[in-house]
């Protein structure tokens, strides 16, 4: 071999070197994610009683909605199976305390406070807050709602919003905490409270002939995937999917399986 064709030879061997190097290097997961690749299991809390996000459906006992879809779209991307535990908008976080799930992908609302306390991905779904209302009941607007009952779930951060809105327009409710959607369904139906309020696509799975959600609606909602506050890898890890799975489409394809409309996201 010649000189010339010698150190073609040897560009040609340190390029495909770094490129080696590179692929290995891309490849590489955070600590915090190559934990769970290696125990080969996700393990997820989700919503058993909200229809269209995560519902365990009695008749073939297996969980379905938007936000199962996004939980069974990480585990492929990870190539582990998903082990799902069922949660409330009160023990969400108790159960991420102690560490009994990896994520929460569970209608959980981003607010400062609770930013302060876990890690929480950039928001997958945008809502606002709603009513649910009886339709004999004539109430056309949250003002037809004032000085009467509202249901809100136990843990939620509807109550506190709720407030704000009744004292930035003149209004005042009273208030009904119960521990799940259905309970707070149950109630309305049966006229033990005026309105079921909590987040629009949350609402329309509890719709009735009896029933409809108020077309006035407030405070925009930002859904996120939620963990520990020590797991800032995992975290930036679904980052990175949902930017990734906003751009090709594929959160759009899920929303659309399920007929749901995410809301516009409020500008800062």
């Amino acid at each position: 071999m010649n000189l010339s064709k010698y150190l073609k030879f040897l560009a040609g061997f340190c390029l495909s070197l770094l490129f080696l190097s590179t692929s290995v290097a891309a490849t590489e997961l955070p600590d915090q994610v190559q934990k769970i690749k290696d125990t080969g299991v996700l393990r997820v809390g989700v919503k058993q009683d909200v229809p269209n996000f995560g519902y365990l459906d009695p008749k073939d006992n297996q969980y379905h909605g938007m936000e199962i879809d996004i939980a069974q779209q990480i585990a492929k991307e990870l190539g582990v199976k998903i082990e799902y535990t069922p949660v409330t908008s009160h023990t969400r976080e108790p159960l991420m305390d102690n560490g009994q799930v990896d994520l929460i992908i569970a209608t959980y609302t981003i607010t400062p406070q609770r930013q302060e306390s876990y890690a929480i991905s950039t928001p997958y779904y945008y809502d606002e807050i709603g009513f649910l209302v009886n339709q004999k009941s004539g109430i056309k607007s949250p003002k037809g709602l004032d000085g009467k009952t509202i249901g809100v779930s136990q843990g939620s951060t509807t109550k506190a919003n709720l407030q704000a809105f009744a004292k930035e327009n003149g209004l005042s409710f009273i208030f009904v905490e119960l521990g799940s959607f259905p309970e707070l369904a149950i109630s309305l139906y049966a006229q033990r409270i005026d309105a079921f309020s909590v987040d629009k696509s949350i609402l329309s799975g509890y719709t009735s002939k009896q029933t409809q959600i108020l077309d006035q609606g407030f405070n925009t909602q930002e859904y996120g995937i939620a963990s520990k506050k020590t797991n800032t890898e995992l975290i930036d890890y679904i980052d990175n999917l949902i930017e990734k799975w906003t751009q090709d489409g594929t959160l759009k394809q899920i929303q659309d399986s399920y007929n749901l409309k995410s809301a516009q996201p409020t500008e800062d």
